[in-house]
Protein backbone atom coordinates (compact mmCIF):
# COMPACT_ATOMS: atom_id res chain seq x y z
CA UNK A 1 0.00 0.00 0.00
CA UNK A 2 3.03 2.31 -0.19
CA UNK A 3 2.24 3.31 -3.77
CA UNK A 4 -1.12 5.01 -3.05
CA UNK A 5 -2.24 7.82 -0.74
CA UNK A 6 -3.52 6.86 2.70
CA UNK A 7 -4.99 9.28 5.20
CA UNK A 8 -2.52 10.21 7.96
CA UNK A 9 -5.48 10.28 10.33
CA UNK A 10 -5.76 6.53 9.94
CA UNK A 11 -2.06 5.77 9.66
CA UNK A 12 -0.74 7.99 12.44
CA UNK A 13 -3.34 9.56 14.70
CA UNK A 14 -6.73 7.89 15.19
CA UNK A 15 -7.33 4.80 17.32
CA UNK A 16 -8.34 1.46 15.83
CA UNK A 17 -11.66 1.70 17.69
CA UNK A 18 -12.61 4.97 15.99
CA UNK A 19 -11.42 3.74 12.61
CA UNK A 20 -13.59 0.64 12.91
CA UNK A 21 -16.68 2.79 13.45
CA UNK A 22 -16.15 4.37 10.04
CA UNK A 23 -15.11 1.15 8.31
CA UNK A 24 -16.92 -0.54 5.43
CA UNK A 25 -17.78 -3.47 7.68
CA UNK A 26 -19.55 -1.20 10.18
CA UNK A 27 -21.35 0.68 7.44
CA UNK A 28 -22.63 -2.24 5.41
CA UNK A 29 -23.45 -4.46 8.38
CA UNK A 30 -25.56 -1.59 9.69
CA UNK A 31 -27.27 -1.38 6.30
CA UNK A 32 -28.19 -5.03 6.61
CA UNK A 33 -29.40 -4.59 10.20
CA UNK A 34 -31.65 -1.80 8.92
CA UNK A 35 -33.00 -3.98 6.11
CA UNK A 36 -33.76 -6.71 8.65
CA UNK A 37 -35.48 -4.19 10.97
CA UNK A 38 -37.54 -2.92 8.02
CA UNK A 39 -38.62 -6.42 7.01
CA UNK A 40 -39.45 -7.43 10.58
CA UNK A 41 -41.45 -4.26 11.18
CA UNK A 42 -43.34 -4.59 7.90
CA UNK A 43 -44.15 -8.20 8.77
CA UNK A 44 -45.40 -7.20 12.23
CA UNK A 45 -47.68 -4.63 10.62
CA UNK A 46 -49.24 -7.21 8.30
CA UNK A 47 -47.25 -7.35 5.06
CA UNK A 48 -46.74 -10.72 3.43
CA UNK A 49 -43.21 -11.40 4.64
CA UNK A 50 -42.39 -14.86 5.99
CA UNK A 51 -40.31 -15.90 8.97
CA UNK A 52 -38.18 -17.93 6.58
CA UNK A 53 -37.32 -14.80 4.58
CA UNK A 54 -36.35 -12.90 7.71
CA UNK A 55 -34.29 -15.82 9.03
CA UNK A 56 -32.42 -15.90 5.73
CA UNK A 57 -31.64 -12.18 6.02
CA UNK A 58 -30.41 -12.63 9.59
CA UNK A 59 -28.22 -15.59 8.61
CA UNK A 60 -26.25 -13.42 6.17
CA UNK A 61 -26.24 -10.06 7.94
CA UNK A 62 -22.49 -10.13 8.63
CA UNK A 63 -20.93 -12.18 5.79
CA UNK A 64 -20.99 -9.41 3.22
CA UNK A 65 -20.12 -10.44 -0.33
CA UNK A 66 -18.14 -7.32 -1.18
CA UNK A 67 -16.87 -8.51 -4.55
CA UNK A 68 -20.40 -9.07 -5.83
CA UNK A 69 -21.46 -5.61 -4.65
CA UNK A 70 -18.36 -4.00 -6.14
CA UNK A 71 -18.87 -5.63 -9.52
CA UNK A 72 -22.54 -4.67 -9.53
CA UNK A 73 -21.78 -1.04 -8.69
CA UNK A 74 -19.54 -0.78 -11.76
CA UNK A 75 -22.60 -1.68 -13.82
CA UNK A 76 -25.35 0.32 -12.14
CA UNK A 77 -23.36 3.21 -10.54
CA UNK A 78 -25.46 3.01 -7.37
CA UNK A 79 -23.99 1.82 -4.09
CA UNK A 80 -27.26 1.03 -2.31
CA UNK A 81 -28.78 -0.94 -5.16
CA UNK A 82 -25.49 -2.78 -5.58
CA UNK A 83 -25.66 -3.97 -1.99
CA UNK A 84 -29.37 -4.80 -2.29
CA UNK A 85 -28.40 -6.99 -5.23
CA UNK A 86 -25.47 -8.59 -3.38
CA UNK A 87 -27.63 -9.31 -0.33
CA UNK A 88 -30.28 -10.81 -2.61
CA UNK A 89 -27.71 -13.14 -4.14
CA UNK A 90 -27.09 -14.57 -0.67
CA UNK A 91 -30.78 -14.55 0.28
CA UNK A 92 -32.73 -15.74 -2.78
CA UNK A 93 -35.93 -16.36 -0.80
CA UNK A 94 -35.88 -12.87 0.68
CA UNK A 95 -34.57 -11.08 -2.42
CA UNK A 96 -37.96 -9.67 -3.33
CA UNK A 97 -38.63 -7.98 0.01
CA UNK A 98 -35.21 -6.43 0.71
CA UNK A 99 -35.48 -2.61 0.89
CA UNK A 100 -39.26 -2.82 0.35
CA UNK A 101 -40.76 0.66 0.05
CA UNK A 102 -37.53 2.38 1.04
CA UNK A 103 -35.24 4.86 -0.66
CA UNK A 104 -31.45 4.91 -0.50
CA UNK A 105 -31.39 7.32 2.41
CA UNK A 106 -33.19 4.75 4.53
CA UNK A 107 -29.94 2.84 4.90
CA UNK A 108 -27.53 5.67 4.11
CA UNK A 109 -28.82 8.34 6.48
CA UNK A 110 -29.91 6.04 9.29
CA UNK A 111 -26.48 4.41 9.23
CA UNK A 112 -24.71 7.77 9.26
CA UNK A 113 -26.71 8.79 12.31
CA UNK A 114 -26.01 5.53 14.13
CA UNK A 115 -22.28 5.71 13.44
CA UNK A 116 -22.02 9.38 14.43
CA UNK A 117 -23.79 8.68 17.70
CA UNK A 118 -21.57 5.70 18.48
CA UNK A 119 -18.53 7.82 17.62
CA UNK A 120 -19.79 10.54 19.97
CA UNK A 121 -20.03 7.93 22.72
CA UNK A 122 -16.36 7.07 22.17
CA UNK A 123 -15.43 10.76 22.16
CA UNK A 124 -17.34 11.23 25.41
CA UNK A 125 -15.55 8.30 27.06
CA UNK A 126 -12.15 9.71 26.18
CA UNK A 127 -13.12 13.23 27.19
CA UNK A 128 -14.28 11.98 30.61
CA UNK A 129 -10.91 10.29 31.10
CA UNK A 130 -9.13 13.54 30.24
CA UNK A 131 -11.27 15.28 32.88
CA UNK A 132 -10.21 12.65 35.41
CA UNK A 133 -6.54 13.22 34.59
CA UNK A 134 -6.92 16.99 34.81
CA UNK A 135 -8.59 16.69 38.21
CA UNK A 136 -5.76 14.51 39.49
CA UNK A 137 -3.20 17.03 38.24
CA UNK A 138 -5.13 20.06 39.46
CA UNK A 139 -5.65 18.78 42.98
CA UNK A 140 -2.00 17.74 43.25
CA UNK A 141 -0.88 21.27 42.35
CA UNK A 142 -3.86 23.24 43.66
CA UNK A 143 -1.68 25.23 46.09
CA UNK A 144 1.49 25.61 44.00
CA UNK A 145 1.70 29.36 43.24
CA UNK A 146 2.71 30.23 39.69
CA UNK A 147 3.24 33.44 37.84
CA UNK A 148 0.06 34.23 35.92
CA UNK A 149 0.04 36.12 32.65
CA UNK A 150 -2.29 38.48 30.87
CA UNK A 151 -1.16 39.36 27.34
CA UNK A 152 1.76 37.01 28.19
CA UNK A 153 2.97 39.73 30.54
CA UNK A 154 3.48 38.92 34.25
CA UNK A 155 0.27 39.39 36.25
CA UNK A 156 -1.13 38.58 39.67
CA UNK A 157 -0.17 35.01 40.66
CA UNK A 158 -2.48 32.03 40.40
CA UNK A 159 -1.82 28.36 41.17
CA UNK A 160 -0.97 25.60 38.75
CA UNK A 161 -4.04 23.67 39.87
CA UNK A 162 -6.29 26.66 39.21
CA UNK A 163 -4.85 26.93 35.71
CA UNK A 164 -5.73 23.26 35.12
CA UNK A 165 -9.28 23.93 36.30
CA UNK A 166 -9.66 26.37 33.40
CA UNK A 167 -8.64 23.65 30.96
CA UNK A 168 -11.15 21.30 32.59
CA UNK A 169 -13.97 23.84 32.51
CA UNK A 170 -13.62 24.16 28.73
CA UNK A 171 -13.98 20.39 28.41
CA UNK A 172 -16.91 20.42 30.82
CA UNK A 173 -18.81 22.62 28.37
CA UNK A 174 -17.94 20.19 25.56
CA UNK A 175 -19.12 17.25 27.67
CA UNK A 176 -22.45 18.96 28.30
CA UNK A 177 -22.94 19.53 24.56
CA UNK A 178 -22.18 15.90 23.76
CA UNK A 179 -24.63 14.73 26.42
CA UNK A 180 -27.34 16.96 24.97
CA UNK A 181 -26.86 15.52 21.49
CA UNK A 182 -26.86 11.93 22.72
CA UNK A 183 -29.86 12.45 24.99
CA UNK A 184 -31.84 13.82 22.03
CA UNK A 185 -30.54 11.49 19.33
CA UNK A 186 -32.96 10.44 16.60
CA UNK A 187 -33.08 8.24 13.53
CA UNK A 188 -34.39 9.31 10.14
CA UNK A 189 -36.71 6.31 10.09
CA UNK A 190 -38.64 5.40 6.91
CA UNK A 191 -39.63 8.62 5.18
CA UNK A 192 -39.48 7.74 1.48
CA UNK A 193 -38.25 9.66 -1.52
CA UNK A 194 -39.44 13.14 -0.51
CA UNK A 195 -40.13 12.55 3.16
CA UNK A 196 -43.90 12.06 2.74
CA UNK A 197 -43.91 8.28 3.32
CA UNK A 198 -46.07 7.93 0.21
CA UNK A 199 -44.55 4.58 -0.77
CA UNK A 200 -45.40 3.14 2.63
CA UNK A 201 -48.92 4.54 2.46
CA UNK A 202 -49.24 2.54 -0.76
CA UNK A 203 -47.86 -0.62 0.84
CA UNK A 204 -50.23 -0.36 3.79
CA UNK A 205 -53.29 0.63 1.72
CA UNK A 206 -53.47 4.14 3.09
CA UNK A 207 -53.31 3.12 6.77
CA UNK A 208 -51.59 6.17 8.23
CA UNK A 209 -51.40 4.71 11.73
CA UNK A 210 -49.43 1.70 10.49
CA UNK A 211 -47.05 3.89 8.51
CA UNK A 212 -46.44 6.02 11.58
CA UNK A 213 -45.93 2.89 13.66
CA UNK A 214 -43.40 1.61 11.14
CA UNK A 215 -41.02 4.44 12.09
CA UNK A 216 -41.43 3.62 15.77
CA UNK A 217 -40.81 -0.11 15.34
CA UNK A 218 -37.66 0.44 13.28
CA UNK A 219 -36.33 2.95 15.80
CA UNK A 220 -36.89 0.52 18.67
CA UNK A 221 -35.16 -2.33 16.88
CA UNK A 222 -32.15 -0.10 16.24
CA UNK A 223 -31.98 1.04 19.87
CA UNK A 224 -33.62 4.45 19.45
CA UNK A 225 -36.69 5.95 21.06
CA UNK A 226 -37.70 8.33 18.28
CA UNK A 227 -37.21 9.48 14.70
CA UNK A 228 -37.14 12.95 13.21
CA UNK A 229 -40.74 14.18 13.09
CA UNK A 230 -40.40 15.54 9.56
CA UNK A 231 -37.76 15.26 6.90
CA UNK A 232 -37.14 15.43 3.21
CA UNK A 233 -35.56 12.38 1.60
CA UNK A 234 -32.72 13.02 4.06
CA UNK A 235 -32.53 14.16 7.63
CA UNK A 236 -31.73 17.86 7.78
CA UNK A 237 -28.09 18.39 6.97
CA UNK A 238 -28.04 20.98 9.75
CA UNK A 239 -27.73 18.00 12.08
CA UNK A 240 -24.26 17.24 10.72
CA UNK A 241 -23.41 20.87 11.47
CA UNK A 242 -24.45 20.33 15.09
CA UNK A 243 -22.32 17.20 15.35
CA UNK A 244 -19.22 18.85 13.93
CA UNK A 245 -19.86 21.95 16.00
CA UNK A 246 -19.26 19.97 19.18
CA UNK A 247 -16.15 18.38 17.65
CA UNK A 248 -14.92 21.85 16.75
CA UNK A 249 -15.65 22.95 20.31
CA UNK A 250 -13.49 20.12 21.68
CA UNK A 251 -10.76 21.08 19.23
CA UNK A 252 -10.88 24.66 20.51
CA UNK A 253 -10.54 23.47 24.11
CA UNK A 254 -7.63 21.21 23.24
CA UNK A 255 -5.89 23.90 21.22
CA UNK A 256 -5.99 26.34 24.14
CA UNK A 257 -4.52 23.64 26.42
CA UNK A 258 -1.80 22.86 23.89
CA UNK A 259 -0.92 26.55 23.59
CA UNK A 260 -0.51 26.85 27.36
CA UNK A 261 1.66 23.73 27.57
CA UNK A 262 3.88 24.92 24.73
CA UNK A 263 4.37 28.29 26.41
CA UNK A 264 5.01 26.67 29.80
CA UNK A 265 7.55 24.34 28.18
CA UNK A 266 9.29 27.38 26.71
CA UNK A 267 9.45 28.82 30.23
CA UNK A 268 10.77 25.45 31.48
CA UNK A 269 8.04 25.36 34.14
CA UNK A 270 5.99 22.41 32.85
CA UNK A 271 6.84 19.91 30.12
CA UNK A 272 4.88 17.34 28.18
CA UNK A 273 6.22 13.76 28.30
CA UNK A 274 9.54 13.23 26.52
CA UNK A 275 10.64 9.65 25.99
CA UNK A 276 14.15 8.36 26.61
CA UNK A 277 15.04 7.88 22.94
CA UNK A 278 12.88 10.68 21.52
CA UNK A 279 14.61 13.10 19.14
CA UNK A 280 13.59 16.74 19.39
CA UNK A 281 15.46 18.05 16.37
CA UNK A 282 17.44 16.55 13.49
CA UNK A 283 20.04 19.33 13.87
CA UNK A 284 19.88 20.43 17.52
CA UNK A 285 20.32 17.31 19.63
CA UNK A 286 19.66 19.11 22.91
CA UNK A 287 16.13 20.19 21.99
CA UNK A 288 12.98 18.96 23.76
CA UNK A 289 10.26 20.14 21.40
CA UNK A 290 6.62 19.98 22.60
CA UNK A 291 5.77 17.65 19.73
CA UNK A 292 2.56 16.24 21.21
CA UNK A 293 1.11 19.65 22.02
CA UNK A 294 2.05 20.96 18.60
CA UNK A 295 0.32 17.99 16.99
CA UNK A 296 -2.79 18.68 19.07
CA UNK A 297 -2.83 22.25 17.80
CA UNK A 298 -2.35 21.11 14.22
CA UNK A 299 -5.17 18.57 14.32
CA UNK A 300 -7.38 21.06 16.16
CA UNK A 301 -6.90 23.59 13.38
CA UNK A 302 -8.05 20.95 10.92
CA UNK A 303 -11.22 20.10 12.87
CA UNK A 304 -12.14 23.74 13.42
CA UNK A 305 -11.85 24.45 9.70
CA UNK A 306 -13.53 21.14 8.76
CA UNK A 307 -16.65 22.18 10.67
CA UNK A 308 -17.35 24.61 7.82
CA UNK A 309 -18.03 21.71 5.45
CA UNK A 310 -21.41 20.55 6.82
CA UNK A 311 -22.41 24.16 7.41
CA UNK A 312 -21.91 24.96 3.72
CA UNK A 313 -23.61 21.70 2.72
CA UNK A 314 -26.66 22.42 4.89
CA UNK A 315 -26.91 25.95 3.54
CA UNK A 316 -26.85 24.90 -0.11
CA UNK A 317 -29.30 21.96 -0.20
CA UNK A 318 -32.13 22.26 -2.75
CA UNK A 319 -35.72 21.48 -1.82
CA UNK A 320 -36.21 17.80 -0.87
CA UNK A 321 -32.67 16.61 -1.73
CA UNK A 322 -29.60 17.11 -3.86
CA UNK A 323 -26.58 14.83 -4.04
CA UNK A 324 -23.94 17.51 -3.68
CA UNK A 325 -23.75 16.61 0.02
CA UNK A 326 -22.59 13.05 -0.54
CA UNK A 327 -18.91 13.28 -1.49
CA UNK A 328 -18.26 16.07 1.00
CA UNK A 329 -20.09 14.27 3.80
CA UNK A 330 -18.19 11.02 3.22
CA UNK A 331 -14.95 12.89 3.88
CA UNK A 332 -15.77 15.69 6.31
CA UNK A 333 -17.61 13.75 9.02
CA UNK A 334 -15.35 10.70 9.41
CA UNK A 335 -12.16 12.75 9.17
CA UNK A 336 -13.38 15.13 11.87
CA UNK A 337 -14.08 12.23 14.20
CA UNK A 338 -10.74 10.58 13.47
CA UNK A 339 -8.92 13.86 14.12
CA UNK A 340 -10.77 14.47 17.41
CA UNK A 341 -9.97 10.91 18.45
CA UNK A 342 -6.29 11.60 17.84
CA UNK A 343 -6.52 14.88 19.73
CA UNK A 344 -8.09 13.26 22.80
CA UNK A 345 -5.51 10.47 22.77
CA UNK A 346 -2.81 13.14 22.79
CA UNK A 347 -4.62 15.01 25.57
CA UNK A 348 -4.76 11.82 27.65
CA UNK A 349 -1.13 11.00 26.97
CA UNK A 350 0.11 14.48 27.86
CA UNK A 351 -1.89 14.87 31.05
CA UNK A 352 -0.76 11.46 32.28
CA UNK A 353 2.90 12.45 31.95
CA UNK A 354 3.18 16.18 32.61
CA UNK A 355 6.45 17.09 34.31
CA UNK A 356 6.43 20.07 36.71
CA UNK A 357 9.54 22.00 37.76
CA UNK A 358 8.63 23.82 41.03
CA UNK A 359 12.06 25.47 41.43
CA UNK A 360 11.85 27.14 38.03
CA UNK A 361 8.28 28.19 38.77
CA UNK A 362 9.38 29.68 42.09
CA UNK A 363 12.31 31.54 40.53
CA UNK A 364 10.10 33.16 37.88
CA UNK A 365 7.48 34.07 40.46
CA UNK A 366 9.91 35.52 43.00
CA UNK A 367 11.57 37.63 40.34
CA UNK A 368 8.26 39.37 39.60
CA UNK A 369 6.56 39.21 42.99
CA UNK A 370 8.09 42.43 44.38
CA UNK A 371 6.27 44.42 41.70
CA UNK A 372 2.98 42.71 42.53
CA UNK A 373 3.43 43.20 46.27
CA UNK A 374 3.81 46.98 46.03
CA UNK A 375 0.11 47.71 46.53
CA UNK A 376 0.06 45.72 49.78
CA UNK A 377 3.29 47.40 50.91
CA UNK A 378 1.83 50.79 50.16
CA UNK A 379 -1.36 50.04 52.14
CA UNK A 380 0.67 48.92 55.16
CA UNK A 381 2.70 52.12 55.07
CA UNK A 382 -0.44 54.25 54.79
CA UNK A 383 -1.80 52.49 57.88
CA UNK A 384 1.45 53.46 59.63
CA UNK A 385 0.82 57.14 58.84
CA UNK A 386 2.23 57.56 55.33
CA UNK A 387 0.77 59.70 52.52
CA UNK A 388 -0.84 57.45 49.90
CA UNK A 389 -0.14 59.73 46.92
CA UNK A 390 3.46 60.34 47.92
CA UNK A 391 4.08 56.62 48.48
CA UNK A 392 2.43 55.74 45.16
CA UNK A 393 4.77 58.06 43.28
CA UNK A 394 7.79 56.71 45.15
CA UNK A 395 6.86 53.14 44.28
CA UNK A 396 6.35 54.08 40.63
CA UNK A 397 9.83 55.62 40.45
CA UNK A 398 11.48 52.69 42.27
CA UNK A 399 9.64 50.15 40.09
CA UNK A 400 10.78 51.81 36.86
CA UNK A 401 14.37 51.89 38.13
CA UNK A 402 14.25 48.24 39.21
CA UNK A 403 12.75 47.29 35.86
CA UNK A 404 15.63 48.98 34.03
CA UNK A 405 18.14 47.04 36.14
CA UNK A 406 16.48 43.76 35.18
CA UNK A 407 16.01 44.54 31.49
CA UNK A 408 19.08 46.59 30.65
CA UNK A 409 21.70 45.16 33.00
CA UNK A 410 20.39 41.63 33.38
CA UNK A 411 20.62 41.85 37.17
CA UNK A 412 18.15 40.55 39.78
CA UNK A 413 15.11 42.58 40.77
CA UNK A 414 16.26 45.00 43.54
CA UNK A 415 12.92 46.74 44.15
CA UNK A 416 12.61 45.58 47.76
CA UNK A 417 16.07 46.93 48.59
CA UNK A 418 15.20 50.28 47.04
CA UNK A 419 12.01 50.53 49.12
CA UNK A 420 13.83 49.49 52.30
CA UNK A 421 16.43 52.21 51.68
CA UNK A 422 13.73 54.89 51.24
CA UNK A 423 12.91 56.58 54.60
CA UNK A 424 9.33 57.23 53.43
CA UNK A 425 8.68 53.48 53.89
CA UNK A 426 8.94 52.45 57.57
CA UNK A 427 9.78 48.80 56.75
CA UNK A 428 13.08 46.92 56.85
CA UNK A 429 14.25 44.62 54.08
CA UNK A 430 13.54 41.64 56.32
CA UNK A 431 9.98 42.84 56.91
CA UNK A 432 9.47 43.35 53.20
CA UNK A 433 10.84 39.89 52.38
CA UNK A 434 8.49 38.32 54.92
CA UNK A 435 5.62 39.64 52.83
CA UNK A 436 6.92 37.81 49.77
CA UNK A 437 5.13 34.52 50.51
CA UNK A 438 3.51 33.74 47.12
CA UNK A 439 0.52 32.07 48.77
CA UNK A 440 -0.53 35.49 50.05
CA UNK A 441 -1.14 36.66 46.49
CA UNK A 442 -3.18 33.85 44.88
CA UNK A 443 -6.56 34.91 46.22
CA UNK A 444 -9.10 32.05 46.30
CA UNK A 445 -7.28 29.95 43.70
CA UNK A 446 -7.02 26.92 45.99
CA UNK A 447 -10.65 27.10 47.11
CA UNK A 448 -11.87 27.75 43.55
CA UNK A 449 -10.04 24.68 42.31
CA UNK A 450 -11.38 22.43 45.04
CA UNK A 451 -14.92 23.76 44.68
CA UNK A 452 -14.94 23.46 40.89
CA UNK A 453 -13.91 19.82 40.78
CA UNK A 454 -16.10 18.83 43.73
CA UNK A 455 -19.19 20.53 42.35
CA UNK A 456 -18.87 19.98 38.60
CA UNK A 457 -16.40 17.24 37.73
CA UNK A 458 -16.80 14.70 40.55
CA UNK A 459 -20.49 14.08 39.74
CA UNK A 460 -19.54 13.38 36.12
CA UNK A 461 -16.75 11.01 37.12
CA UNK A 462 -19.12 9.19 39.44
CA UNK A 463 -21.76 8.94 36.72
CA UNK A 464 -19.20 7.77 34.14
CA UNK A 465 -17.04 5.63 36.44
CA UNK A 466 -17.58 2.53 34.30
CA UNK A 467 -15.59 4.09 31.44
CA UNK A 468 -12.66 5.41 33.48
CA UNK A 469 -9.20 3.91 33.13
CA UNK A 470 -8.50 4.57 29.44
CA UNK A 471 -4.82 5.06 28.62
CA UNK A 472 -3.62 6.37 25.28
CA UNK A 473 -0.55 5.22 23.38
CA UNK A 474 0.86 7.60 20.79
CA UNK A 475 1.84 5.85 17.56
CA UNK A 476 4.53 8.31 16.44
Amino acid sequence: MNDIYQSPLAQRYASKEMQQLFSNDKKFRTWRRLWIALAQSEQELGLDISDEQIEELIAHQDDINYEVAKAREKEVRHDVMSHVYAYGCQCPKAKGIIHLGATSCYVGDNTDLIIMHEALELVKRKLVNVLAQLEKFALEYKDLPVLAFTHFQPAQPTTLGKRASIWAQDLLMDYEEICFLLEHKKLLGCKGTTGTQASFMELFNGDSAKVKQLDQLIAQKMGYSECFAVSTQTYSRKYDTRILHVLSSIAQSAHKFSNDIRLLQHLKEVEEPFEKSQIGSSAMAYKRNPMRSERMASLANYVISDAMNPAITAATQWFERTLDDSANKRIAVPEAFLAIDGILDLYLNITEGLVVYPKVIEAHLMNELPFMATENIMMDCVKAGGDRQELHEAIRVHSMAAGRVVKEEGKPNDLLQRIADDPRFPMTLEQLQERMDPSNFVGRSVEQTEEFFAQWIDPILEKEKAVLGIHAQINV
